[in-house]
């Protein structure tokens, strides 16, 4: 289950674990909250794509704030509804138990029809999607799957204690996440592993040969950053950094590829620093790879990740690359050796730009350590071979 196929990190890692399980061995469905986003026409047609017939009715109660659904209900002279409605919400607020919340808005939701070997909440943590795969599916396994570092992402404690006793396992995609989760929820550390995301270097590399228009005759430094954009990526961290590298005579230009709820922020910024002519926002790419493969270096100035897809893309198009000190990123990275990892602000992207873009040996020097390096992130569907 995930919320939609909108292209994305979490998605781009559920096409490439799908792209492991034989067809001929298994039935999977794929369950969206919503269905659209760039990646639906990736899914292979032996996989069955189903949207839920609930999500539609209760998005604006989730998504906006209470008092409008309060005043909504009241409009309708629903009197009754509001008043209990707004009974739930203050007791889930008092006692800060959204577990109380969410199963009163999902009490009229019908259990999932069909039964399951295995049900995976993927987009973990995901209140919504946990509480259904939780409470809702019936399945001999259940797994919640943690793509986020939890010390950056709101979790109610008290909703999650209870929905994690639903789950057989939860996967985590990297070591330091695994801690972090752990930390917090030390009562099901038992039940808890690191699943890597899946990559296949070969196919990257492949799709990296697809022609793309990326300005060609531009003779000066070419930059490329792929992410959501949204405050947790730091696109914001990039533009201000471009800034200071233009104002310090540096011939860049930075390419931001992604979608997302910040692009108007985002792109008044650029206009309000004068960068509209070497800041450019691409939008989404189903293939990025090409954007990579043709930049000169491959910034990442990621506030948060859990695991950063994208990062490990750009070691198997051996770009040189800079990182800031997010979750997981010196599991990917080894700090002067096949990349740099600053801290994460301005002033420390803009010393470590100008250090590889003075430095074009220590450029080739990453790029040759990457090459070298046995980068092999293993293809862990035998974990779920073992739960069935």
């Amino acid at each position: 289950m995930v919320s939609s196929m909108n292209i994305g990190g979490v998605e781009k890692s559920l096409l490439s674990l799908i792209s492991v399980i034989p067809k001929n061995k298994y039935k999977i469905t794929i369950l969206v909250l919503e269905k659209k986003g760039g990646f639906l026409k990736q899914i292979p047609d032996w996989i069955k794509v189903e949207e839920v017939d609930w999500y539609k009715k209760i998005k604006p109660i989730i998504m906006q704030p209470p008092q409008r659904t309060i005043k909504d209900y009241y409009k309708k002279q629903r009197y009754i509804k509001a008043l209990f409605f707004l009974f739930i919400y203050l007791i889930s607020k008092y006692f800060n138990n959204r577990h109380l919340y969410y199963k009163y808005v999902l009490k009229d939701v019908q259990n999932y029809y069909d039964k399951y070997d295995i049900a995976i909440s993927y987009q973990g943590p995901t209140d919504i999607m946990d509480y259904y795969i939780g409470k809702k599916v019936t399945a001999k396994k259940k797994i919640s799957w943690v793509h986020f570092d939890v010390s950056k992402h709101e979790m109610n404690e008290q909703l999650y204690k209870k929905l994690y006793k639903n789950f057989s396992k939860i996967f985590v995609v990297s070591k330091e996440a695994k801690g972090k989760l752990k930390a917090k929820f030390p009562s099901i550390s038992e039940k808890t592993e690191v699943f890597s995301n899946i990559i296949s270097k070969r196919l990257i590399n492949e799709m990296s040969q697809e022609k793309v228009d990326f300005d060609e005759d531009y003779q000066g430094i070419r930059i490329v950053t792929v992410g959501r954009l949204s405050s947790e990526k730091g696109q914001d961290l990039a533009i201000k950094t471009l800034y200071k590298l233009r104002q310090d005579g540096y011939e860049v230009r930075w390419y931001c590829i992604g979608e997302g709820n910040e692009r108007q922020d985002y792109e008044q910024m650029v206009e309000n620093y004068g960068l509209k002519e070497n800041f450019i926002l691409l939008g989404s790419k189903v293939n990025p790879y090409p954007y990579i493969a043709r930049s000169d270096i491959y910034v990442q100035p990621s506030r948060h990740e859990g695991y950063c897809l994208t990062l490990a893309e750009a070691r198997c198009l051996h770009k040189p690359i800079i990182t800031t000190n997010f979750t997981g990123a010196n599991e990917q990275i080894k700090h002067n050796e096949t990349g740099l990892i600053v801290e994460i602000d301005v002033e420390n992207i803009f010393q470590a730009l100008t250090d590889l873009m003075n430095n074009p040996k220590r450029c080739q020097q990453f790029s040759n350590n990457l090459i070298k390096e046995n980068f092999n992130i293993p293809i862990q569907k035998e974990k779920i071979d073992l739960l069935i």
